[in-house]
């Protein structure tokens, strides 16, 4: 039996989420969205389920380029190392980039920062796309791609108007690219290669 592939599921699903969001009132859809949200209010209240149930509901339905290019990378993962890895690998880097924000920002007092809506795909999707750097050809390649990326996430951080997701971006991108740099530490002559 052919396996349905969890990258296309979770990316439909979440896109069919927004759509169905959409159709709420602005009061419930709301409510809703704070309640998913993994901001400072939710995690230091003790709700630690909204760190896994954040990256399955985005306020608004994800762009089609967006969408597709999630769809890529999830599927690559998927092919490359299997399911339950791609799975796992953006689970973690989302918790985990959501974590490190909270942690930055738990002593604010700033309500609109605390309260703030914090859901969504960004940060698994970067997890996923630094530790696929470690299917990349050992040596030049792979360090240019892992400093490529590196430097795009902080180009938002150093820039006036940064928010805290482009900071959270950047954490989950680093744990992506710690993750592939782990890879390499355990690396064997199964791995995949993109070239």
């Amino acid at each position: 039996m052919k396996q349905i592939p969890w990258g296309a599921v979770y990316v439909g699903g979440v896109q069919l989420g927004a759509q169905a969001l959409e159709r709420m009132s602005p009061a419930d859809r709301r409510r809703l969205l704070e309640r998913c949200s993994t901001n400072v209010d939710n995690l230091s209240a003790g709700r630690w389920e909204t760190l896994a149930g954040s990256a399955f509901v985005v306020e608004e339905p994800m762009p089609l380029p967006y969408a597709l290019l999630l769809l890529a990378v999830l599927g690559y993962a998927e092919y490359a190392y299997g399911a339950w890895w791609a799975a796992a690998v953006f689970l973690f880097g989302h918790a985990s980039a959501t974590l490190l924000v909270h942690g930055a920002l738990r002593r604010t007092a700033d309500p609109a920062v605390r309260g703030a809506l914090d859901v969504g795909t960004s940060y698994g999707f970067n997890t996923v796309l630094g530790a696929l750097t470690s299917a990349l050809p050992r040596g030049a390649v792979r360090t240019a791609a892992r400093a490529g990326l590196l430097a795009l996430a902080v180009a938002p951080v150093v820039k006036r108007g940064r928010t805290f997701t482009d900071a959270g971006h950047l954490a989950a991108l680093g744990v992506g690219v710690g993750l592939s740099l782990a890879f390499d530490c355990l690396s064997g002559a199964n791995r995949p290669k993109i070239a």
